[in-house]
């Protein structure tokens, strides 16, 4: 592995650390992943959100049934259109998941140094001495000195909301456990962790299944996150159950990393999903808090180099009920941006927390001041040196697009594509500037009607750094004459105009293809 902290840019001067930040089309280059839940799922707080800069909205089906994440999905449409703000849908799956059973919903107290059971008898009341689980392999799978972590969903490592357990004895199916710190689980839904241990559940469920083939397929949705991936297979397993879904057989899957089996398999899951999600929460109970960020550096750095969007989680927890993070978490979201991440993913604080708008700006914010010393000339040169020579085609089209941009020091960098692919490897490079991705509808067929394609690719680039999509008029074929070509980039330009990153006078380089050939050519502006 090489050193891959991407140092920042050299030197900075202090007076313009104080310069206060310029308010921007687009907030930042890094793009943020919002959960929606009972804090943020009216028409006016996903405007909200949408005008402060999410463009990726999670659904976790972790909790709440279909039909309550169906109106929060039909809310979220009708903030796209009023806001006129693009927003892809990634459906959170709930996978390998042990859950305390908490029927009665009363908070439960524990006390240290008591002992509490963890039974798979769901029948059973929860309380301080006996914890109903949904999963009956568990005292198969720990022995005595074994380390459980149970906490509120999307816990946010407080320790009085959330509780350490340490195995004493196992008795038949129950797990007699001691408890390590005083707590009050509050709430109808608590996860169980338990450290490095092999959890004999599919990651995925019957019940994703269902989910996926009822409510992802009527939303046709653009990502599918698939918690607690183990191994590649997973991936191959999940790829082929949405191929078979017809609609959904364009569906990305993004794998999320919870655990050490998960990173101890990081090269080949990499190979095969689409994106990854590191899910920082389960991980930091995973592994020993001191190697969390050596983990967050390689897996970036791994995922930058394969040209595959990177997703962070777990970033500004505080937010959850105050209005600032702390300095910590400021820091955090900043080095996130500068370790390499396509896009930061808020779960507790937009889900249930008191602020979801001012989180997702202020979020934004601290991306974009990162993104303006982030060291694009030692990342250009590392990424060109790991791809190595010959280069493929597509990938030397665009890093020809991001150098000769850099050098003109153009406004924006404007693709033309219809999979969606070449602007993406543009945005791997990762240059200062936007990149406009005009997706080109393709006609496509299935014997019976023909249709456009092309929603699903513009969305799904809602989640890559530094990607900026926009539809063009499926009227205009990405290969026709350069008659409409030129009609196609007016639209762009015009959209680039409006939105105020093109100015009279400004240079911006354009990646098309003609005939058979990719062209880049670097046009001025006159007015």
């Amino acid at each position: 592995m090489h050193s891959n902290h991407l140092l920042l840019e050299e030197p900075i001067r202090m007076a313009s650390i104080l310069e206060p930040s310029k308010a921007n089309f687009f907030p930042a280059m890094t793009k943020i992943v919002g959960t929606l839940g009972p804090r943020s799922r009216s028409v006016d707080v996903i405007s909200g959100c949408l005008k402060a800069g999410m463009s990726v909205a999670r659904f976790d089906f972790s909790w709440g049934d279909s039909e309550y994440h169906q109106e929060t999905l039909d809310n979220l449409r009708t903030a796209v259109r009023s806001t006129k703000k693009l927003c892809a849908v990634m459906l959170d799956t709930v996978g390998a998941e042990m859950q305390v059973v908490n029927k009665s919903e009363k908070a439960i107290s524990l006390q240290q140094d008591d002992n509490v059971i963890l039974t798979p008898d769901k029948g059973q009341e929860a309380s301080s001495q006996v914890l109903p689980i949904n999963f009956d392999g568990l005292a198969k799978a720990v022995k005595k000195g074994d380390t459980i972590f149970v906490g509120q969903y999307l816990f946010t490592g407080s320790e009085t909301t959330s509780v350490w357990l340490e195995v004493d004895k196992v008795e038949g199916d129950d797990v007699d456990c001691k408890i390590k710190n005083s707590a009050t689980l509050a709430g109808a839904l608590f996860t169980l962790h338990a450290s490095q241990i092999h959890i004999d559940l599919p990651t995925l469920t019957d019940k994703d299944k269902e989910n996926i083939s009822t409510w992802g397929v009527a939303n046709k949705i653009d990502f599918l996150s698939l918690s607690y991936t183990r191994h590649a297979q997973d991936v191959r397993e999940a790829r082929e159950y949405l191929s078979k879904l017809g609609e959904l057989s364009q569906t990305q899957i993004f794998a999320k990393i919870e655990n050490i089996e998960g990173l101890t398999h990081f090269d080949e899951i990499l190979q095969e999903a689409d994106g990854i999600i590191l899910s920082r929460g389960n991980l930091g109970i995973d592994l020993p808090p001191e190697k969390v960020f050596l983990f967050q550096k390689a897996a970036l750095y791994k995922c930058n180099m394969a040209g595959k969007p990177a997703v962070l989680t777990r970033v500004v927890d505080s937010m959850t009920d105050n209005l600032r993070p702390t300095r910590a978490e400021a820091t955090d979201v900043a080095n996130a941006v500068l370790d390499g991440s396509d896009a930061i993913l808020l779960g507790a604080e937009t889900l249930r927390g008191l602020y979801p708008v001012e989180t997702i700006s202020i979020v934004g914010k601290i991306c974009a001041e990162a993104e303006k010393v982030f060291n694009q000339d030692l990342y250009f040169k590392k990424t060109v040196k790991y791809v190595g020579e010959p280069m493929s085609h597509l990938e030397s089209i665009a890093s020809s697009a991001v150098r000769a941009a850099i050098k003109v020091k153009a406004s924006v960098i404007i693709c033309f594509t219809s999979s969606g692919r070449a602007a993406r490897l543009i945005a791997k490079y990762r240059p200062t500037m936007p990149v406009l991705s005009v997706v080109i509808p393709r006609l496509k067929t299935n014997q019976l009607r023909w249709s456009f394609s092309g929603a699903f690719e513009a969305r799904q680039s809602l989640v890559v750094r530094g990607l900026f999509p926009m539809l063009a008029d499926p009227q205009h074929p990405a290969e026709s004459t350069s008659a409409t070509n030129e009609s196609v980039l007016k639209v762009a330009l015009d959209h680039g105009k409006a939105s105020g990153v093109i100015k009279s006078h400004d240079r911006v380089v354009v990646c098309q293809k003609v005939g058979d050939a990719s062209v880049v050519k670097i046009i001025e502006l006159e007015d």
